[in-house]
């Protein structure tokens, strides 16, 4: 006997929690289990006015960035998309099923109002790598230069931390581009 699936379904209500829907060994409660990303507050803290609308969580802000370069998306405005369709992200930023999530041009006047020509975004993800360095998250046996796989040969007595500051700066400069072309595009200054 051939079943048709009622698609009625999709209005019923029902009561749950976001935490009920990420499965519990899902990447993104790994990561939210391991970096304890409270030390942005104090490290941001002097960014944000005492009076006026409410900002977006600064936390939040790095989160959504955490998002992007952990699952390759490839632009801001394609991890907003992707934040707003996905629970076990929702779950991560702490944002209800019916929460709004954040504009992608909110997200970008937060960048670029409270970090632009400043160290602090290099500073935090700095210490955010560092962190995952550290609970052994990178695998740093390898190094791949022009998608070839490359054996690293490095002496860790002699190692610095060059590589965590570049990419933060990296990253920071990528993001900034990113932002400067969004707002390009619909004839805004930069």
């Amino acid at each position: 006997m051939m079943k048709i699936r009622n698609l009625s379904k999709r209005s019923v209500s029902t009561t749950f929690s976001l935490d009920q829907l990420v499965p519990s060994n899902h990447i993104i409660r790994k990561i939210e289990n391991a970096i304890d990303l409270s030390f942005i507050y104090d490290k941001v803290k002097h960014l944000y006015s005492s009076f006026g609308r409410e900002s977006i969580d600064p936390v939040v802000l790095f989160k959504i960035v955490i998002i992007q370069y952990t699952f390759g998306i490839k632009s801001m405005r394609q991890t907003i998309k992707e934040i707003d369709m996905n629970i076990a992200y929702r779950w991560y930023l702490g944002y209800e099923i019916h929460e709004p999530i954040p504009h992608f041009s909110t997200f970008g006047k937060n960048y670029s109002r409270r970090f632009k020509e400043t160290d602090i975004f290099e500073t935090i993800f700095s210490q955010i790598i560092s962190e995952i360095i550290d609970l052994n998250f990178i695998d740093d046996s390898s190094v791949f230069i022009d998608g070839t796989h490359i054996k690293a040969c490095a002496n860790t007595k002699k190692s610095k931390n060059e590589v965590v500051e570049k990419s933060a700066k990296f990253y920071q400069t990528e993001l900034q581009k990113e932002i400067a072309s969004d707002r390009g595009n619909h004839g805004k200054k930069n």
